[in-house]
């Protein structure tokens, strides 16, 4: 494999950019004839217009015939779910279609239901109600007949009420088109580790096989001689030229300037970037791992190419932790469009002393510049571990805000998420600290939040992001069918506990 400068920077087909679309789905029935059915068309097309417009909905939300038989339906779900595009589907019943018409094509619907209880009339006409006005606008009927069926038939959906038009309406549907492409990506996703998972490390762990039939990840392990293979094709001009951008990019600690006696170990690293990108993109891969303690013959760990390919939408996670990688692809096509960033993360030592106490997050190398306060600057220092030259990484704090903390992982009979809500703050001065960081307060505080952590299981490795809301989070889980832990201000460890002790006996009883 050969690397060259068009292919090297081009976007992964697969990457979150990729035109999604929402169908919007009406149901109604014959009964009403011809010229309720054209108003039907009409007002339904409308709301769809109206979402469509909408900034904060990220897909393309895009009208669908009326449906009023059974066989209409079955079709359209079919065409659903052989659409790449289609990543959910919006439900509205404008006036009663009787739900036995949608038995047949909510049994084979494999993408994720909007169940939509709105009208088209925001008030009602009081003066002006008639027979035909209550026919044509019956959702508050038409919809718990739907509603009914799809409980009978145990359809995961998201239920929002409320006119199309309200700020709290779009909000809750923009939501849940994130989650939905977040599952899409999931499903398509492939996933490469250059080497294995850090030795007798535990929750790295986990079965790839039921990853793949619960989330739909593709997850294959690759030698680490592979992407070396690549990173000595690539030609000396273009490394050079891709380091030079980075001196643009970045404040540049003199020692790697062009005139610097460690000018080659960015080079290097440049090198190592445009390989990576190179075989992620020719087996189309958007997310992939690697292993400090299985580089081959890698010079240095990769610092900076993977903080810059986290930034630009590939999942990452170290130490072969493939799940966390998975989890931060999945939330950065969750996260596109909205403020703020997602990356990999770890908890790594407290701040315990009176006042509020903190966390300090980081890893050796590997966080991604999207969650950054400000222009990173681009240092080289030793690793004491791994046993390879000083590797060249990117140095920020993180913004301050709100934001989620998500881990994933295998429990054996079940994946399960688990969520801390909370406020990224301004850190200290750490000059003696040459990693990225963030330091944030967990809610409702670090002793609940970590007891909680700690008795959920949940991983040391984890996404960090101020992108992705807890709504969407919930979504997603519920799209996937995944178990879904959340600390947040209103937890108690003893109340989490008992959840915990709640969803075993259920999942062992949904087995």
């Amino acid at each position: 494999m050969t690397v060259s400068p068009n292919e090297a920077h081009r976007v992964p087909e697969t990457a979150p950019e990729t035109a999604q679309e929402i169908w919007f789905l009406t149901g109604s029935q014959g009964l009403y004839g011809e010229d309720t059915l054209r108003q039907v068309a009409e007002q339904s097309r409308r709301i769809a217009d109206i979402l469509d417009e909408a900034p904060k909905i990220r897909a393309r939300i895009v009208w669908k015939p009326v449906l009023t038989d059974a066989e209409s339906i079955r079709r359209m779900c079919r065409e659903a779910n052989d659409s790449d595009a289609c990543t959910g589907v919006i439900v509205w019943m404008h006036t009663f279609s009787p739900a036995k018409m949608w038995i047949g094509g909510l049994s084979v619907l494999d993408r994720p239901v909007l169940h939509l209880h709105t009208q088209f009339n925001l008030s009602l006409p009081w003066s002006s109600i008639d027979m035909d006005f209550m026919n044509l606008n019956q959702a508050a009927h038409g919809d718990r007949e739907f509603a009914h069926i799809e409980a009978r038939l145990g359809v995961h959906r998201k239920i929002v009420a409320g006119h199309a038009t309200e700020p709290r309406v779009i909000a809750r549907i923009a939501a849940w088109s994130r989650a939905a492409a977040g599952r899409q990506a999931a499903r398509t996703m492939r996933l490469a580790r250059f080497g294995d998972n850090m030795r007798d490390v535990a929750v790295t762990e986990g079965d790839k096989v039921e990853a793949e039939l619960r989330f739909g990840y593709s997850v294959n392990t690759y030698a680490v001689g592979d992407l070396v293979a690549v990173v000595d094709s690539v030609p000396d001009k273009e490394a050079v030229e891709l380091a030079a951008d980075y001196c643009e990019l970045y404040d540049m600690v003199p020692i790697l300037r062009p005139d610097g006696p460690r000018h080659d170990s960015l080079v290097y690293e440049a090198r190592v970037e445009l390989a990576l990108r190179a075989f992620l993109l020719d087996g189309g891969f958007t997310a992939f791992t690697t292993n400090f303690e299985d580089l081959g013959g890698l010079r240095q760990l990769p610092g900076l190419a993977v903080q810059r390919l986290m930034a630009d939408g590939y999942g990452f996670g170290a130490e072969g932790d493939w799940k966390t990688s998975a989890l931060l692809r999945t939330m950065k096509v969750m996260g596109l469009g909205r403020p703020g960033g997602s990356t990999f993360m770890e908890d790594y030592t407290y701040h315990l002393c009176p006042g509020v106490p903190r966390i300090l997050g980081a890893h050796m190398l590997e966080v991604c510049p999207s969650v950054a306060a400000g222009r990173p600057r681009c240092e080289i220092h030793p690793l004491s571990i791994g046993g390879r030259e000083d590797p060249v990484r990117l140095i920020f704090d993180a913004a301050p805000g709100p934001a989620v903390v998500v881990g994933l992982c295998d429990l054996g009979d079940r994946f399960r998420l688990t969520a801390n809500t909370v406020d990224v703050v301004a850190s200290e001065p750490l000059p003696q600290l040459p990693v990225a960081r963030a330091v944030w307060v967990p809610r409702p505080s670090l002793a609940e939040s970590a007891e909680s952590w700690l008795l959920a299981g949940a991983p040391h490795h984890t996404v960090l992001s101020s992108a992705v809301d807890p709504e969407t989070l919930a979504d997603y889980a519920a799209m996937a069918d995944v178990e879904l832990l959340t600390i947040d201000q209103d937890t108690t460890s003893e109340q989490l506990a008992k959840e915990i002790r709640w969803n075993s006996a259920y999942y062992r009883l949904a087995r």
